[in-house]
């Protein structure tokens, strides 16, 4: 599709966008409102998969959006400018070559992330022009843009493994004459010809910062990632600052979502015992805990470590914890002081007993977390004092990567 087709439409649409994010409180920063307004999403994204199989089908159907198709473009509009994370490249196909309408079978390799999430990342990252951005993982290259569009010409660099994404995004961000760079290589060791940038942008999930990220944050720098559990349900947002005399400084705070993990690690899944659950809740039992609420970020962060191997069902009716490698979950409620637990793990409580802990802690919302460079130990931390909580991070994961195309 030509650059000045329905240009007018495409801007109206990032207007109310911008607006949208505005009223919300989002969206705050006035040089991201500006990039919002003038980076056009039809040309970063100018495809979309949209599943049409409900929770728990496999094979998946999806039906392919093709923006430069009349017949898709009003949906493929609306989805692109909406707050959605928009599904692009299905078992790292190829992407220069993708055909319209149904598709059967294979799962989602990238997508961008949905705009509230890359509005308050880039925020955080306090991005200004003149300085160097570093994207890991950057996928179809829209937070990418933005920061580009903020920083100048030549600052803003992207690292993405995969091969195809990496072509696709360089060429669609030329289109719009950016001069931002994606680069093919692994994420995990930062950019491969080294150097050090202001900002560090990781969009994906790691279970503690590698070296490489450490090394190549420069002095006053920020960088931002999703610590990842095994669990999706309770992530984490690590905020890492290197100050003017290069003291590495981290806190993490848990997030209502956060990115995919890194390559080779494998989210728990409560999906495969929902009809298990549904047809036998549990035995009740006397409840110590109400429910938690989902907006207690600190204490469901502390229980993605401390209480690992929890998964939550956020499509139950009422608040559903399963230990699937063990056979066990909890349903709590629905508010009559009892809860139903099932099978050999004392799900509730340790739930339970973790939130004691938490509150004697002071019910801390964000933790602190020893990088020091990257090569030993990175604990965490909500104080120095007895009834304070805290974890070492684990390591990286030593599994088999495929060889970068």
């Amino acid at each position: 599709m030509s650059l000045d087709v329905h240009a007018d439409a495409t801007s109206n649409l990032r207007a109310a966008m911008v607006d949208r994010l505005t009223s919300a409180g989002v969206l705050t920063d006035p040089h991201l409102r500006d990039a919002l307004r003038h980076v056009r999403r039809e040309v970063l994204l100018p495809h979309a998969y949209v599943r049409v199989s409900g929770p728990g089908a496999d094979p998946i159907d999806w039906i392919l959006l093709d923006g430069s198709h009349a017949g898709d473009r009003q949906e493929w509009l609306d989805l692109i400018h909406s707050d959605e994370s928009i599904l692009l490249q299905r078992d790292g196909e190829p992407l220069d070559a993708l055909a319209r309408g149904p598709v059967t079978g294979g799962h989602m390799t990238s997508m961008s992330t949905y705009t509230p999430a890359t509005v308050e990342a880039l925020q955080a990252l306090q991005i200004r022009p003149g300085q160097r951005y570093l994207e890991l993982g950057p996928g179809p290259g829209v937070s990418l843009a933005l920061a580009a569009t903020i920083t100048g010409p030549g600052l803003a660099t992207g690292v993405e493994r995969d091969g195809h994404m990496a072509a696709f995004a360089q060429r669609n961000l030329d289109r719009l004459d950016l001069e931002a760079t994606v680069v093919e290589g692994d994420a995990l060791a930062g950019h491969p010809e080294g150097g050090q940038f202001d900002q560090i942008h990781s969009g994906i999930g790691v279970p503690r910062v590698p070296p490489a990220w450490v090394k190549q944050l420069a002095p006053d720098g920020r960088l931002l990632t999703t610590l990842a559990t095994r669990t999706p349900s309770w992530p984490g947002q690590l905020l890492v600052t290197r100050t003017g005399t290069g003291r590495i400084e981290a806190v993490l705070r848990g997030r209502p979502r956060g990115y995919r993990p890194m390559l080779g690690y494998q989210w728990l899944s409560a999906l495969d015992h929902r009809a298990r659950i549904s047809a036998d809740p549990g035995t009740a039992r006397p409840s110590r805990l109400a429910p938690p609420p989902d907006d207690a970020y600190g204490f469901w962060l502390a229980a993605a470590y401390l209480a690992p191997g929890l998964v939550r069902d956020f499509q139950a009716e009422t608040m559903t914890i399963v230990a699937p490698e063990d056979e066990s979950w909890a349903v709590a409620g629905p508010g009559d002081g009892t809860v139903r637990v099932h099978g050999p793990r004392e799900v509730w409580a340790e739930l339970e007993d973790l939130h004691a802990r938490w509150e004697q802690a002071g019910r801390p919302e964000t933790y602190r977390v020893e990088l020091g460079d990257g090569t030993g130990e990175q604990c965490v931390t909500s104080g120095a004092g007895p009834r304070d909580l805290g974890w070492v991070l684990p390591p990286l994961p030593t599994v088999s990567r495929p060889e970068l195309r």
